[in-house]
């Protein structure tokens, strides 16, 4: 996990504020009471050609609006103004690759657990960061563990929701992780069933299958979840979408983690029990997946913003 490196701008409700500038009062209601969205993308730059992309930045605002749908919190900017506002922070900050973070969280004005009256503050991120877990984790895999913490349900902090409050469970089950020497944990929802990463969606190989939990066993509708599905579409790799047992995890040929941050990241271990070097269908798919976030791959030009 990399440290954030400062840039010179944030986007905040609608002006570019200077990086040092960007600041929230102390007593803003989501930083007592977790009621914030928000949404992580990537903008990539092609080694070769240097061309940089945005990927897929449509759905992810789209999801934001969702969110903040559920959570009651009315979101002041249209999907296409906080996508050129998103552009618009790229250049301004001349990041040729960059991850993004919008956020839209309740600020200062009340407090107590009814947010009825707390203002809706809206902010864009940007910064250089590369592999989340660690320089070499895209290419030997990395070690997992089944945390004894569990994912909240369907009706507790619905997982359709991205919302901060959320990831305090990530960060108990993280924080579990590395205790134990794990570079990741993976958690079961309250029925025993594979959920997911604390912040990435899973898949398993086995037999030439790729299996994935529904979104029913309470994960986030992951945009790298769907990018990979389709992928392996392409690639007329078997895909299907199924409850997983924590054994299915132990007896997998392959598995591996997606998400915006994790990208593809194959697992090589879980609880110790070896997975192995990451497999030939997890390659292939962690190869389609950077040909076509780097502008290589015709059909999928619509998910690409260039910057």
């Amino acid at each position: 996990m990399a440290d954030i490196t400062p840039v010179d701008y944030i986007w905040k409700n609608g002006e570019m504020v200077p990086w040092a500038e960007a600041n929230t009062h102390v007593l803003s209601h989501s930083l007592h009471y977790g009621s914030g969205v928000f949404e992580g993308i990537r903008c990539y730059q092609d080694p070769d050609s240097k061309k940089s992309y945005v990927f897929r930045l449509r759905d992810h605002m789209e999801r934001l609006h969702r969110s903040c749908k559920m959570v009651l919190i009315d979101l002041p900017y249209t999907v296409d103004e906080l996508c050129d506002a998103t552009v618009e922070l790229i250049r301004k900050n001349n990041l040729p690759a960059c991850y993004i973070r919008p956020i839209v969280y309740r600020g200062y004005g009340v407090m107590g657990v009814d947010p009825t009256g707390a203002p809706a503050d809206v902010a864009i991120a940007v910064w250089p960061w590369d592999s989340y877990l660690g320089a070499d984790a895209l290419e030997n895999g990395v070690a997992v563990g089944v945390s004894s913490w569990r994912q909240r349900s369907n009706n507790a902090i619905p997982p359709a929701i991205k919302a901060t409050a959320s990831y305090m469970n990530s960060i108990l089950a993280k924080l579990e992780a590395k205790s134990h020497g794990y570079a990741e944990a993976i958690m079961l929802n309250e029925a025993g069933l594979v959920c997911e990463g604390t912040g990435e969606n899973l898949f398993v190989v086995r037999d030439g299958i790729l299996s994935t939990p529904p979104l029913s066993d309470g994960l986030l509708e992951g945009i790298t979840r769907d990018t990979v599905l389709c992928l392996a579409d392409d690639l007329e790799i078997p895909s299907v979408e199924e409850s997983l047992t924590r054994s299915d995890l132990y007896i997998a040929d392959e598995v591996f983690m997606t998400g915006s941050a994790a990208e593809l990241t194959p697992i090589g271990s879980v609880d110790g029990r070896v997975v192995g070097k990451p497999g030939d269908i997890t390659r292939a798919l962690q190869e389609r997946f950077f040909d076509l976030v780097y502008g290589r791959i015709e059909e999928y030009a619509d998910w690409l913003i260039e910057i």
